[in-house]
This record gives structure tokens, C-alpha cells and sequence, in this order.
């Protein structure tokens, strides 16, 4: 244990949560079973009791300890879901055998024009027409992941033009998802909503990933304490010609999922 940085801008009890939470995570309290006492804790970190009681409260929300009398706070031990990237990576095949249920829901869908950021990821001008869908995956029946996912409403083809040894980019099939919003609320599923969109196969070709606080809308959709720690996996995946088709930010519990990296991800 250190002592917490007193001027971040984060409350005191929310960095000590986050370092007993990494502390468990790496299996710090693997011996007993069990978190210090509150005395010793606040002599850890610098704090008083009643800031380590706060911490404490949060992790207990968010299901990771639970106090028990005359036992004292016990770790909560839940095996991770392991999530695989790779370059066919898939929600329900990469959780495979690991649950027994996966339920997609689709919590908003909307058309809008590209910012500069989905602009970049899909390789069209600021401005082009998306189809955007919100999306609350649960495992058995507990939240695993918030998706945000933006889909190009035109179709690209990729040509070689003779003679200028280059490739030129033509649409075709104006607003070939424009309905993909309905298919996702049919199977519950994206790779089955692109195939009946026409994109029966896919590639993931860039995933990047980064830990951040939850946000309030984190806290609400997917069951959250102020302050837990989310992975943010942003996505690329194009059609089998390179294609851009799909831009995708995914917020996944970070007590709940780990990523794999297989090696055809890295091909």
C-alpha cells in the first residue's frame, strides 16, 4: 500500500477502491481470503477509517467483497470471462462454453452524419451518413458489455484502375445497412445481423484497448459503482476485400472480462 495523492480530482475513497480492486485483481489477498483490517488500511494509505469504510461500501456494491460477522471483508472470487481478439473475433463464439445464456439488446439506433474520429476508423469523408446502434450484451443475465457501433449507409468496392496502379473506391448499394438496426433486434446478434445485411463473413483488423473510469451511463447500463474500472475496446472490422464496415466502442466491466490476444490476431 502507498499513500493516496490527495489533489487528482478524484475522492479519496474512489483511489482507494481502485487500488484494493488492482490489488485483488492480482491476487494480493490470496492467502486469507480476506482484506486487512479497516486500521490497517487507513494506516496505508494515509487516511481515516471512515474514508477506507467508503471504499470498502463500493467494492461491496459492486459484488467484488462482502463483510461477514465476526470473519471480517472477504474477497468475492469470480473467474473472469476470457474474451479472445483475434482476426475473426466473435461475441457469443468467443464466450463459447463459458456461459450458458448471451442476450443482445438493442438499446437505440439513429442515423448521423461521421464526426472526425468514425470518420478516420471507416475511411470516409467527415460527414458521410452512419447508421449508429447502442447495444447492452448480457451473460447470463448479468451486463458484460455497452457497445456503441457505427455502420457506413453506403456500399465501397475497391477496383484496380489500370494504368495508375492504384486502387479507386466506387459506391454501390446506397444505405446497405440501413436496416441492420431491425436484423440486431431479430437475432440479437451482429454477425448475424451483417449477414442478413449481405456481409456473411468479416475481419477484425485493429482492436485498441484502455482502462478508464466508469462514466454515469457506464454505472447505469451495465451495474456499476462511481469510480469502477472499465476496459474500452475500440474496433475495426472490415468485409473480406478491406472494406471498412463497422467502427465499434465497447465498454466491458474490467472484475468481470479479460481479454486474449490469439495469434492469428497478429497476422
Amino acid at each position: 500500500m502507498s499513500v493516496i495523492e490527495r489533489q487528482r480530482g478524484v475522492a479519496l475513497w474512489r483511489q482507494i477502491a481502485d487500488r484494493i480492486r488492482s490489488a485483488i485483481a492480482e491476487g494480493a489477498y490470496d492467502g486469507e481470503g480476506k482484506l486487512p483490517p479497516e486500521l490497517v488500511l487507513a494506516e496505508g494509505f494515509g487516511v481515516n477509517r471512515h474514508t477506507v469504510r467508503a471504499a470498502i461500501a463500493a467494492l461491496q456494491q459492486e459484488g467484488i467483497v462482502q463483510a461477514v460477522q465476526g470473519r471480517g471483508t472477504l474477497v468475492r472470487r469470480r473467474d473472469k470471462y476470457d474474451f479472445p481478439i483475434s482476426r475473426r473475433t466473435r461475441f457469443t463464439e468467443g464466450l463459447g462454453d463459458q456461459v450458458r445464456d448471451i442476450e443482445g439488446l438493442l438499446l437505440n439506433a439513429a442515423t448521423e452524419s461521421a464526426n472526425a474520429e468514425c470518420a478516420k476508423w471507416l475511411d470516409v469523408p467527415v460527414g458521410t451518413p452512419l447508421k449508429r446502434l447502442e447495444v447492452l450484451r448480457r451473460a447470463d443475465g448479468r451486463a458484460l458489455s455497452r457497445s456503441t457501433l457505427w455502420f457506413p449507409l453506403e456500399h465501397r468496392t475497391e477496383k484496380w484502375e489500370p494504368g495508375f496502379g492504384k486502387i479507386r473506391r466506387e459506391n454501390n448499394e446506397p444505405e446497405r445497412f440501413s436496416a441492420i438496426d431491425d436484423a440486431f433486434r431479430q437475432t440479437g446478434s451482429i454477425t448475424a445481423a451483417l449477414a442478413r445485411c449481405g456481409v456473411p463473413d468479416y475481419l477484425r483488423q485493429c482492436t485498441e484497448i484502455s482502462a478508464v473510469h466508469a462514466e454515469p451511463q457506464d454505472v447505469a447500463d451495465l451495474g456499476l459503482t462511481p469510480g469502477a474500472i472499465v476496459l474500452v475496446a475500440k474496433a475495426l472490422n472490415t468485409d473480406l476485400q478491406s472494406v471498412p464496415i463497422q467502427f465499434a466502442v465497447t465498454r466491458f466491466p474490467a472484475d468481470r472480462v479479460q481479454f486474449t490476444i490469439r495469434s492469428d490476431g497478429l497476422s
